[in-house]
Order: C-alpha cells, then structure tokens, then sequence
C-alpha cells in the first residue's frame, strides 16, 4: 500500500519530503491561529466582565435599614400595572458575599440576593401639615 502512495506522489512530480514540510508549515499555522483565538476569547470575556461588574450597583445595607424586594416572578401575571416592589422588610443580617437576611411584619426570616434589594424611603409625617381650602368664601 505504501508502494502505491509512493508511487502516485512520484507519478505526480511531487516530493514526498516537501509535502512533508509543507504539511508541519500548515500545523504550525493551524497552531498560532488557535493561540490567537483563545488569547481574543480570553481579551473579550476580561472586556465583558470589566462592563458587567461596572453595571452593578454596589449597595451596602445595615442592620434595622427597610428595603423593598424586586419580584421578579411577576411577570409571569396577568396584569401590566403590577408593582414589582413587595412590601418593606427589615435587614437583619448582611453576610460579606452580597446576600442579606430579611424579615418581614410576620418575623420571617429569609436570605435574598442583595442584587434584588433597594432602600425603602418613607413617607413625610402628614400629622403636622396644614390643609387650607382653594374655595373662595361666600360674602
């Protein structure tokens, strides 16, 4: 078999000791294109991670602060006009790695996402306000 290889190069005009070196040029090649492609991989996920990580929002809670919880199952509702912010709760714990311990009015207690959390901000006092009448007063 390798008789006929050889004999079909030869028969052709071609050197079986050029195709060879021809053949390790091509690898060589085939090599640093693979090289380059990890390397533009690896500079495209740094490049990705470097925006992702911009675009969090660093949040520090502490203990008795009052945030509301994103629901992120409502869309799964009917309805367009549904709030997506659930009730204030009360943080209870904040553990190094982003995760918070809420409680609720119930004291329940459950660990969410800190991702998932954003400050609650109540109201102004209405007791101290005075309400005065736009109407003109009759003669």
């Amino acid at each position: 078999m390798e008789y006929k290889a050889f004999w079909a190069i030869k028969q052709l005009n071609m050197d079986a000791k050029l195709a060879g070196e021809k053949r390790l040029l091509q690898l060589n090649e085939l090599d640093k294109f693979r090289l380059q492609a990890y390397d533009s991989a690896r500079i495209y996920k740094e490049k990705t991670k470097r925006w992702n990580n911009n675009h969090i929002l660093q949040r520090e809670f502490a203990v008795g602060e009052k945030v509301l919880l994103f629901n992120s199952r409502l869309k799964l509702l009917p309805g367009i006009l549904k709030y997506r912010w659930s009730r204030p709760f009360t943080v209870t714990m904040v553990s190094t790695f982003g995760s918070v311990e809420v409680e609720n009015n119930m004291s329940e207690r459950f660990k969410v996402n800190g991702q998932r959390l954003n400050f609650y901000h109540e109201g102004a006092n209405i007791e101290g306000v005075e309400v005065q009448n736009l109407q003109p007063s009759a003669p």
